[in-house]
């Protein structure tokens, strides 16, 4: 069994974000976060085209697949093709509070049938040699006793699940939306930190507001690992300290042009492929490197550049950033 780091740090897994052209440019960034896919529907993968939805670069390792759904046969057949496809980890959603997500019956609704996730988890575990995950709000709509998130937990390690990625706010399931969802409930830390002192044994994440790596290293005090969202997105830089400062790797960090030279081969070759012959675009790719320079001058025209759709219609990156004035090999 191949050795993989530590989850001590890893990138949210955002729909419509962290897809895996998007986990290829942060493996550039930093070599030991953990990368999670966009959220998988198990119905997407009993009934659809597995391929399309499975795929990934070798290079993204450790990377985890994130599974939505509520039936434990379907998890277990869609956990067994995660691992058939190379991935290191399956994470089982019970935290995505959007309607669609609910009237599937999965997502953040599942917290309140704990013994059903217990159920999926070991269907899952049974299934696979991977480990399994599970990845949850503090609460759902107004429950915020601290004895429902304990209950759930302890029921779910009961069934052999041994990390849980605690997205530190209540999920409000009726009036707000994904994005309310992840600003208005208050972010209470001190529920993780809790659930870590209560059950010792168990990998406790913590997830939620996370923007500094200072903010990571005080988490760091209190639980066993940090995921990142949306700041890991819009400013991935972040990420170029994480292998050295929590990892305790002391490679040479590469620059930003370095990381975009390296993206050159990964995006002429997505482009030559089957995909790319069927109409897969520059653009699909190269939005999720728009904050690449983020905070730094230029970074306003960097982003205009490589957002202009007539440049983009080249489908030709070394033109763009010829136009945009860097010089990369």
């Amino acid at each position: 069994m191949k050795t993989l780091p530590k989850r001590r740090v890893s990138v949210a897994p955002m729909m419509d974000w962290t897809d895996r052209h998007c986990r290829y440019f942060h493996r550039l960034i930093s070599r030991h976060t953990w990368l999670y896919t966009e959220m998988v529907t198990t119905g997407a993968l009993v009934h659809g085209d597995v391929a399309r939805h499975l795929r990934y670069h070798e290079a993204e390792h450790p990377v985890a697949l994130q599974l939505g759904g509520s039936d434990p046969a379907d998890l277990a057949t869609s956990a067994r093709l995660g691992e058939q496809w190379g991935y290191d980890e399956i994470n089982l959603n019970c935290g995505c509070p959007s309607e669609r997500v609910q009237k599937g019956a999965f997502g953040a609704c599942l917290m309140a049938e704990p013994q059903l996730v217990a159920d999926c988890v070991k269907a899952m575990r049974d299934a696979v040699s991977i480990e399994v995950t599970v990845k949850h709000r503090i609460g759902i709509d107004q429950i915020e006793d601290y004895s429902f998130v304990r209950d759930f937990v302890g029921t779910v390690a009961a069934a052999g699940c041994r990390s849980f990625t605690v997205h530190a706010r209540n999920a409000i399931l009726k009036g707000l939306s994904p994005k309310e969802n992840r600003e208005i409930p208050p972010l209470k830390y001190e529920v993780a930190y809790q659930l870590k002192r209560d059950f010792p044994a168990l990998e406790i994440i913590i997830n939620g507001g996370v923007k500094t790596l200072d903010e990571v290293d005080r988490h760091l005090a209190h639980v066993d690992g940090v995921m990142i969202g949306r700041e890991a997105y819009h400013n991935p830089w972040l990420l170029a300290e994480v292998d050295a400062r929590f990892y305790g790797d002391a490679h040479a960090v590469p620059t930003r042009e370095q990381v975009l030279a390296a993206m050159l081969p990964y995006l002429d070759a997505q482009l030559a492929s089957d995909e790319g012959r069927r109409g897969l675009r520059l653009g699909t790719m190269t939005r999720h490197m728009l904050g690449l320079y983020a905070g730094l001058p230029g970074a306003r025209h960097f982003r205009r550049q490589l957002s202009d759709a007539k440049l983009l219609a080249s489908n030709d990156m070394r033109q763009i950033l010829n136009t945009i004035g860097l010089a990369v090999a």
